[in-house]
């Protein structure tokens, strides 16, 4: 039998359906095999076990009178702590912040809840959620659970190795140039960036989306069905929609047979593709061919004028931000973050705009490029996880954009995208595939996501905590 932390959150609902398992000794043990992992791996915030408990025995008492909230009443969950909890404050990971708790709970945060989901913990994310790594001035350094001298990846950086770790099934994590998918990948997990609107997110922006970290995409797809509901609070949100979720579960590894699929391994710009992430996705494309699905090579779409822009015009968004704090302040956000920002003090108005031009240009070259295909394969990131000291796999804050070349274009043009376990590397390093489909068709993508998880070969075993 698997350990109680290792079940998943479609495994819990019907252990609590069947009163075979009750939400507060799951919580108990998810807690317990939390606390063996994080002197190492610093995946967590404001962890309060005596919360959750109080929430798993709430939701216990629903169960027993028949009345539980949803499927996943009593489920663990970790929720990034850029997303609002009320009462808790939001580090936005840097010490700039003024620890104010939060008056609400943001969107993603209020569907779970309202579902009865047990909040064990906020997960760790860089300074602003600028950094691709767990690498922090307020929280201490993150680590992977595959190899402790390894980053999680970011920004989502806690919530990806509290999944690959074991804290429970379900992770919720946001996403606005790969920053839920490159640490799904580096810690091999599922990892899904819904379309752009789909899940209600406060604040929001453009290309920011909320989406689940979790071990399998059934439990991906279970979350969805929760996260999804609307909220007023978000203008940008999509309308309500009834989606079949919960039909990810049995989506057969036939379900590809005739698909389109575009094979993009060049993205025009970034890092070279490391040779093991490039074979490694060429045989998932096989495999998908295998299976009957029709797979043409995708040229590369994107150019640097668009890297460059995007990154000038993040630049000068997080210097006004920045600037804006007392010197005092200032000081305290991380070094690379401010010699990233720095030359925003420099840039005219007509940098900006043409910088700003670059997210409409990526956005429309992107979904041109796949309107071709039924769903797109890719890789996730061109690299490995690199050391959990960097801040980014260049470490250079002038080079800063150059592993997020295969993720930044699905962010601007809104279109759904997910990160699935592909394999190893030879030295036992997660590689992620990812699976991209047209705007709304988010269900399209986890459906072929469920598929690769039953073509793909078998994984190895997760990650145990130090002796």
């Amino acid at each position: 039998m698997p350990e109680l932390h290792d079940l998943s959150a479609a495994e819990l609902g019907q252990a609590y359906r069947t009163g075979t398992l009750s939400p507060v000794e799951v919580a108990r043990a998810v807690i317990a095999h939390a606390e063996r992992w994080e002197p190492q791996l610093h995946a967590t915030w404001a962890f309060d076990a005596e919360a959750a408990l109080a929430m798993a025995r709430e939701s216990e008492t629903r169960w027993r009178k028949g009345l539980a909230l949803s499927a996943l009443d009593g489920v663990p969950v970790t929720i990034k702590e850029n997303i609002a909890t009320k009462g808790v404050a939001l580090p936005l990971g840097t010490a700039a912040t003024t620890l104010v708790p939060a008056t609400e709970d943001a969107p993603p945060a209020a569907r779970l809840r309202e579902a009865g989901a047990v909040f064990l913990a906020k997960t760790t994310m860089p300074d602003y959620g600028m950094l691709s790594s767990g690498l922090s001035s307020f929280h201490a350094l993150a680590r992977n659970p595959w190899d402790l001298s390894k980053t999680p990846g970011g920004s989502s950086a806690g919530a990806g190795a509290a999944a690959a770790a074991g804290y429970g099934p379900l992770h919720l994590g946001t996403d606005i140039g790969g920053s839920i998918r490159l640490p799904a990948a580096w810690c091999g997990v599922v990892g899904f960036k819904p379309s752009h609107g789909r899940v209600p997110i406060q604040p929001p922006y453009i290309g920011r989306a909320a989406g689940p970290l979790t071990r399998t995409v059934t439990d991906a797809a279970l979350v969805m069905a929760a996260l999804s509901q609307p909220d007023w609070r978000d203008a940008t949100s999509l309308p309500a929609q009834t989606l079949p979720w919960s039909e990810i579960k049995g989506a057969p590894a036939e379900h590809v047979r005739g698909l389109k699929i575009g094979l993009l391994l060049d993205a025009g710009w970034g890092l070279p593709l490391d040779p093991e992430i490039a074979s490694a996705i060429q045989g998932a494309a096989q495999r998908f061919e295998a299976a009957g699905a029709i797979v043409e090579p995708l040229p590369a779409f994107t150019t640097r004028e668009m890297a460059d822009g995007i990154d000038l015009f993040w630049r000068m968004r997080s210097w006004l931000d920045i600037s804006a704090l007392p010197p005092q302040r200032q000081a305290l956000v991380l070094p690379f973050i401010r010699e990233w920002v720095a030359p925003g003090a420099t840039f005219s108005a007509a940098q900006l705009f043409h910088g700003f031009s670059q997210i409409a240009a990526l956005r429309d070259a992107t979904v041109a490029a796949c309107q071709p295909f039924d769903f797109i394969v890719s890789p996730v990131a061109p690299c490995m996880a690199f050391a959990a000291e960097w801040a980014m796999p260049t470490n250079d804050p002038q080079r800063a954009m150059e592993h997020i070349a295969f993720t930044l274009p699905f962010n601007m043009s809104g279109q759904p995208a997910v990160s699935v376990p592909c394999g190893h590397t030879t030295a036992g390093l997660p590689i992620g595939l990812q699976i991209i489909g047209r705007r709304h068709d988010d269900i399209g993508v986890l459906r072929v996501a469920r598929a690769w998880e039953q073509l793909r070969a078998p994984l190895r075993p997760w990650p145990l905590p130090p002796a």
